[in-house]
């Protein structure tokens, strides 16, 4: 048995328990009015996330953690998806730990389905990685109930990459009827004026809505945008669309860094909700 520390405690997030509180319920005491809570009858699949500091990013964040955590759905496991900012490891990336640790205290991993998934176990691909790693405390903080979590990164986001690795995740959780939900972890225009990330990235958005995976990659690949998850989000609409019935898409919250600290040249975060239509029969 082997446990991951954190590797960025104290700095993307803070680095105790309680400051961690304190800051969340700062930024949902702030997004109050504006969290849309009727989604969370729905069934949900999984969120494109932010990753960047909560300070910034937690005003968009916060609106998927809360909108999960009023849903008293239970998942046994949370599929975490993110982008390999380091460049170490193969191009998808398990993680090896049997626990990853936060200040809330350790989270154990799915181990049983790593082991069905036909991919690289790599601890050094998560082991300075950010992006996969802040998404643990808000889970921690949100869900009430006992989870693992399964952290994947991509190191090559392709078209390709996240069709097998969308597949592959929804075999396994058939096949150890496992109840998942998927985050892809994302940031979206990065180092841009706000005018100028909010046209890039409405490009990107408009086939995320239409859970149009392949087209999500062109506009990214042929506008060189600088969405920095674009592989974790090609694999949620993948996975989306292996689901019986009626996934949808629905941005949560649009921002950027600029709304924290004046800019000219900030990074945009986007929060979306991916969720089937019909209502599950266990939430009232």
């Amino acid at each position: 048995m082997t446990t991951r520390k954190p590797a960025v405690a104290g700095r993307f997030y803070p680095g105790t328990a309680g400051e961690i509180t304190a800051l969340l319920k700062r930024s949902f005491e702030t997004e109050r009015k504006n969290i849309n809570l009727p989604l969370a009858r729905h069934q949900i699949i999984g969120a494109i996330v932010p990753h960047a500091g909560y300070v910034f990013s937690s005003y968009e964040a916060i609106h998927f953690f809360e909108i999960l955590r009023k849903s008293r759905q239970r998942f046994d496991t949370f599929v975490i998806i993110n982008p390999n900012h380091t460049g170490y490891g193969p191009e998808i990336a398990l993680d090896g730990h049997t626990f990853w640790e936060t200040p809330y205290g350790p989270v154990e991993v799915d181990t049983e389905m790593i082991a069905q998934l036909p991919f690289s176990i790599a601890n050094i691909a998560h082991q300075y990685e950010h992006s996969g790693e802040v998404m643990v405390p808000m889970l921690q903080y949100s869900v009430s109930t006992p989870f693992r979590i399964l952290p994947i990164t991509l190191t090559r986001q392709s078209e390709e990459n996240a069709g097998i690795l969308a597949r592959e995740i929804f075999r396994v959780a058939q096949s150890l009827r496992r109840k998942i939900c998927m985050i892809a972890s994302s940031d979206f225009s990065h180092y841009v004026n706000p005018q100028e990330g909010e046209m890039l990235d409405r490009m990107v958005i408009e086939n995320i809505i239409r859970l149009d995976a392949k087209r999500v990659y062109q506009t990214v690949v042929k506008n060189n945008i600088s969405v920095c998850g674009y592989g974790p989000i090609m694999t949620l609409i993948h996975y989306s669309t292996m689901l019986t019935g009626y996934p949808q898409a629905q941005i949560l919250r649009r921002g950027h860094s600029g709304e924290v600290v004046p800019s000219d040249e900030v990074v945009d975060y986007v929060c979306i909700l991916f969720y089937l239509a019909q209502q599950p029969t266990d939430i009232k």
